[in-house]
Order: structure tokens, then C-alpha cells, then sequence
């Protein structure tokens, strides 16, 4: 069972465009994220692993009303999430959890293995296809089309067995799926009537241990809203 420093906080108010930006490179570390993103929370889930709640603050913003200085000053890419650290900001989610990890104390979320630490990195690439695949089969036959990506993650999980998650132990893998897994198995159930944990016991069991794990506990979105952001989406 994985375990983390349980430390709960007050999630800060979302800065839209009539915000003021911080006090930009001041030496504070900063993760710009929104609460509702699933790559921005690949790094918060990171974050709150690794116990590093007051050394990376939350600036979270309202990405339906952004503020002009964040794409001015911060990031030009404009997306989410973003991490301001020793006055240079670093984009892209994959590249920050991984960066995050190397970086910063905490437990490891990468194993030493060399067999794991392979297939970590093959599962971490077939994330674009797992996310690009469960979306297009929204608009399709869920059943069908989302049948081969999720017997893959399931397959996956047979590979080590010193533990329920991807690589054993909890990992990096781990936090690159649950945001996007999180979000399909409800707007799935939700909308169609499509459980992916059906007749895959090995995925049931890693979402059930995955909501054990309080730095991932703290970060999700309520079910009502992830279901109406996915309504709107697809309207």
C-alpha cells in the first residue's frame, strides 16, 4: 500500500482576469495549475506526494476567464500547468512530474528496476493514445473503441506483481492515468452506460487502491462537474 504525508490544505481561490499577478520570480516556487485540469493534476498529485505542500504553492487559475499577464509574463504557451521554479517557468505535464521527482526530496516515484523503469517509460508514451482514444470513442461506440486501450492498461497491470499498481509499487505511471481514468469511468457510466472496470478485475482493484492514496484523494474534481465540463465539451 502506498503511502504519502498526509497534509491537508485549503485550496486557494482561482485567479481569473481581474486578478493581480504574484510576485512574479521572487524566489517562491510556484505550480500554476487549474482545478479541473487532468494534466495540470498529474503534478499537484505529484506535489502533495512527495510532501512538498510548502515549498510548491498552488496558483490556480480560471482557465474559462484567464489572466492576460499569466500568458504576458508567465507562460506564453498559455496552458496549464506551468511550474515557476529558480526563475525559469516548465511546461508540459509528463516532463514536470518526472521533473518534480528529480528534483525535489519526497519519496521516489520511479523505480530502480531497469525491466520497470522500461516499461514505466513505454506505459508513460501510450498515455497519447490511451487519452486520444477514450475521447474519440465519445463520439463513437464506447464499447467497441474504448475495448483495446482499456485491456491494455489491464493487461499492464498483470505484468509485476509485488504490488497493485502499474510497476508494483505507486509510480509516476500511476499519476499520469488516474486524472484521465478518473474522468472517463464517469462520463462513460454516466452517458452510456459503459463501466471500463467491467470484466477487468486488475483495473478495478488499481482504482480502488489508487483511492486510498490521500495526495490523489485530495485533488479530485467533483463527479457532477466533471460531467458537465465533458457535456459541454461534446455539445
Amino acid at each position: 500500500m502506498a503511502s504519502s504525508p498526509s497534509v491537508l490544505e485549503d485550496r486557494p481561490a482561482q485567479l481569473d482576469a481581474t486578478a493581480d499577478p504574484p510576485a512574479l520570480f521572487d524566489g517562491t516556487t510556484r505550480l500554476y495549475t487549474s482545478y479541473g485540469c487532468p494534466y495540470a493534476q498529474r503534478v499537484w498529485i505529484t506535489r502533495n506526494f512527495k510532501g512538498l505542500q510548502e515549498k510548491i504553492k498552488l496558483v490556480p487559475l480560471d482557465l474559462g476567464n484567464r489572466p492576460a499577464w499569466y500568458k504576458d509574463k508567465v507562460y506564453p504557451e498559455n496552458k496549464v500547468p506551468a511550474l515557476e521554479h529558480n526563475g525559469k517557468i516548465i511546461g508540459e505535464s509528463l516532463e514536470l512530474i518526472k521533473y518534480l521527482d528529480n528534483t525535489f526530496e519526497g519519496p521516489s516515484l520511479f523505480p530502480e528496476d531497469q525491466a520497470k523503469r522500461e516499461f514505466g517509460e513505454e506505459l508513460l508514451k501510450y498515455t497519447d493514445t490511451f487519452i486520444k482514444t477514450m475521447w474519440a470513442s465519445l463520439r463513437g461506440d464506447p464499447f467497441k473503441e474504448t475495448a483495446p486501450v482499456l485491456d491494455y492498461l489491464e493487461n499492464s497491470l498483470y505484468k509485476f506483481d509485488d504490488g497493485p499498481f502499474f510497476l508494483g509499487q505507486f509510480s509516476l505511471v500511476d499519476i499520469a492515468y488516474i486524472p484521465f481514468t478518473e474522468r472517463f469511468q464517469i462520463i462513460l457510466n454516466e452517458l452510456f452506460k459503459c463501466e471500463i472496470t467491467a470484466e477487468r478485475p486488475k483495473l478495478s482493484a488499481w482504482i480502488e487502491e489508487m483511492n486510498k492514496i490521500d495526495a490523489y484523494a485530495q485533488t479530485k474534481t467533483d463527479t457532477k462537474e466533471i460531467v458537465e465540463i465533458f457535456k459541454r465539451k461534446l455539445m
